[in-house]
């Protein structure tokens, strides 16, 4: 039943996501082509690769329902093959079967791409010492900051992207993004601290080293959002 829970709650978020990003590219670039649903499935299938390498494969065991949540509720939700299966009929229905013919192959292409480049970015992040730099008193899990950090730019840079392009007042841009800020850096956080629990760190005994990793990801995340920020302001 929790399985299920985080399931549903994942891709209830995965489906508010898609839905705000795909409209906002449509918003941006127009309806004469399947613009939204193509960077959705690109971006999804990059992010796929990347979490499917650094949360299945690099042992990190006590959290199924996280996993479950990220991967087939969030991600599963946020990509969409029946809209891109419905978008390319209605070119051939149209009799536009060149673009029907270009969003399949590049759909296709893109996301295999994608996610072959996720998964490689995740294995080229965990090779070094199994991602962690080990010194004395603890260890640095570089390789799952780095991906909190890959995630903070991207998301950052998007939303910036799409909030400038979805007739809303200044007051809600600004909630929004305070709060997207905000559970993203105690979700990633979160993240990093069950890796150091997996990996035989407790607060009890290292309450210290918990603390400095929580404030240093977050710290980091508030850089790259920061950037990522003033990239998607020049887009």
């Amino acid at each position: 039943m929790n399985q299920i829970l985080a399931v549903a709650l994942g891709g209830s978020f995965g489906a508010v996501v898609r839905f705000l990003v795909s409209s906002g590219i449509y918003q941006w670039l127009g309806r004469g082509f399947p613009y939204g649903t193509l960077v959705v499935n690109v971006i999804g299938s990059f992010m796929l690769g990347l979490l499917t390498e650094s949360l299945m494969q690099q042992r990190i065991t006590v959290t199924f329902e996280y996993r479950a949540a990220i991967l087939v509720g969030f991600i599963g939700a946020f990509t969409t093959f029946s809209t891109f299966s419905l978008e390319t009929f209605y070119l051939i229905e149209q009799g536009h079967l060149t673009k029907a013919a270009v969003n399949i192959f590049t759909s296709v292409t893109a996301c295999l791409l994608a996610i072959w480049i996720g998964l490689l970015c995740g294995r080229g992040l965990f090779y070094y010492s199994g991602g962690v730099i080990h010194w004395s008193g603890g260890v640095i899990p570089y390789a799952l900051m780095t991906i909190n950090a890959i995630f903070a730019f991207l998301l950052s840079m998007l939303a910036t992207i799409l909030l400038q392009k979805v007739a809303i007042s200044v007051e809600y841009r600004v909630a929004l993004t305070v709060i997207m800020v905000g559970v993203f850096l105690t979700l990633s956080g979160l993240y990093v601290l069950l890796f150091l629990v997996e990996h035989g760190y407790s607060f009890d005994a290292n309450l210290n080293l918990m603390l400095a990793t929580f404030v240093g990801n977050s710290l980091i995340c508030i850089a790259v959002i920061w950037m990522g920020l003033l990239v998607g302001r020049q887009i």
